[in-house]
């Protein structure tokens, strides 16, 4: 079963014109269990601001086709080390922790809307570096149009 990290952007998306389709239909494979959703606390500190409807997706999927996991001390080690090697700024420390998150616990792949700072191809290349140089695996970094099942 394919694990998927998923970040607050895909849940936004699915009310959002531009992303609707896509994030619907992501959504739609882990309610019917073609995928497994892996959603950290870190996302859902976020969407605690977000509409209910948002907020109400996340509830939508069954139990047995989600995980939850945390930013415990070596994700936050981790995304220290993105920012240290310039990959990130120090502003941009969530996306370091959403990314260090889905690398230590080793998902299939992270889904963003994130264009400028997560689904970018220099920052992918200067992710897995880090990844690399502190013993992880690489991590394949998509947006949800990409990850669909063609059917």
């Amino acid at each position: 079963m394919i694990k998927v990290y998923v970040d607050t952007s895909v849940f936004g998306g699915c009310f959002d014109a531009e992303f609707d389709e896509w994030s619907n239909k992501l959504i739609e494979e882990f309610k019917l269990g073609f995928k497994v959703l892996l959603i950290s606390d870190l996302t859902f500190k976020e969407l605690e601001g977000a509409p209910a409807d948002v907020k109400n997706l996340v509830g939508e999927i069954p139990g047995e086709h989600k995980e939850y996991v945390i930013l415990n001390d070596e994700a936050r080690d981790l995304a220290r080390h993105y920012i240290e090697e310039s990959v990130v700024s120090e502003g941009y420390l969530v996306d370091a922790q959403h990314i260090a998150i889905a690398t230590v616990n080793r998902v299939d792949v992270l889904v963003s809307w994130n264009f400028r700072h997560i689904v970018n191809l220099t920052k992918i290349k200067l992710y897995n570096s880090v990844n690399l140089k502190y013993g992880y695996s690489l991590l394949e970094i998509r947006s949800p149009r990409e990850v669909l099942y063609e059917r």
